[in-house]
């Protein structure tokens, strides 16, 4: 929400071919993500006094440090995770919320079944 606001949800992947795949597809249909980083230099905030590590990683790159928490687990993996917190919801007189991402997911859907 700090980085991105409610225009776009924070995409990441440690796959740059579904990363790509992801961001095209909510380019098509204007339910749009950006591409956020995974560096290692992130892992460093997920450290504990009290335990193996935190999942929280503090205020500053919170996004990030949740992405580098699952990224923790799932290096082996293709994976992609979408940070919807700034997108899913309106508030204000319009609250409610907004099916996105739901439109980028079915189009990323309906580009692989074109592929088979």
């Amino acid at each position: 929400v700090v980085a991105l606001g409610a225009h776009a949800a924070g995409l990441f992947s440690n796959n740059s071919p579904l990363r790509r795949s992801l961001r095209d597809a909510g380019e098509t249909v204007g339910d749009r993500a950006w591409p956020m980083p995974l560096w290692e230099d992130y892992q460093s905030q997920l450290d504990s006094n009290f335990a193996d590590m935190a999942n929280i990683g503090g205020k500053g790159a919170g996004a990030v440090t949740a992405a580098s928490f699952l990224h923790r687990f799932a290096r082996k993996l293709r994976w992609a995770h979408l940070d919807i917190a700034g997108v899913a919801w309106k508030s204000g007189k319009d609250k409610g919320a907004t099916g996105r991402p739901v439109g980028l997911l079915v189009q990323y859907l309906v580009d692989r079944a074109q592929y088979e």
